[in-house]
């Protein structure tokens, strides 16, 4: 029996992919590399140094572990600049329904991220202190697909991995999820995974009751 719902914040809570893909775009024209919307699909659910090393594989350059900590972080001054026009019309159709009904039922909830700016974009979007607990870039050492946020998410609930279940929209939140021995309902991007034990195209169709299974 599920007793605790983790959601990932990025793709499922509110979208921020448009101000990571700017970002990106932005450090990529100012270092010469071509970079567009199809390498951007590649970064979803990977760590900050992750997404730059796949950045780097069209440059013909060479760059410092230094740099790159450089590089990382001017990507991510431009991308908390952008986050300063976020609100609660932001939150993705079908979080707010969804999530007082998993209260209702006495259902845990909790986000498990690999965004150190989870914090921030909690606040601009009006969710600070709704969830039982956050799991994020700040807390972890491992990103997805590591199953690391997420146990720790379950950890903190105390609850069962086993008595969990993930909502993820990237492939490598889904193999973290699993990874971890929890369920699994795929949604956004993610939604033709075949090994989520739960698919949709979005949080609009799905309630608290198809989610858990029960009546």
């Amino acid at each position: 029996m599920i007793q605790a719902v983790i959601f990932d914040l990025d793709g499922v809570i509110v979208s921020t992919d448009e101000f990571h893909y700017q970002g990106w775009q932005r450090l990529a024209d100012e270092l010469g590399i071509v970079f567009d919307r199809r390498v951007n699909e590649r970064l979803r659910g990977v760590s900050r140094m992750g997404s730059l090393e796949i950045l780097l594989e069209r440059s013909s350059q060479c760059f410092s572990a230094a740099e790159k900590t450089a590089f990382c972080d001017r990507k991510n001054k431009y991308y908390r600049a952008l986050l300063e026009s976020l609100s609660p019309a932001d939150i993705l159709p079908g979080v707010l329904k969804l999530l007082p009904e998993l209260k209702a039922r006495g259902i845990k909830i909790a986000i498990g991220s690999s965004s150190r700016n989870c914090p921030t974009i909690l606040e601009r979007v009006g969710l600070t202190g709704v969830f039982d607990t956050v799991v994020d870039g700040n807390h972890i050492t491992r990103t997805k697909p590591d199953p690391e946020t997420f146990l720790l998410a379950a950890q903190r609930l105390g609850i069962s991995p086993s008595h969990c279940l993930v909502v993820e929209d990237a492939e490598a939140g889904v193999r973290a999820a699993l990874a971890a021995g929890m369920r699994v309902l795929a949604v956004g991007s993610a939604s033709n995974d075949l090994r989520a034990h739960q698919r949709a195209r979005d949080l609009t169709t799905v309630t608290a009751q198809t989610l858990l299974g029960r009546s």
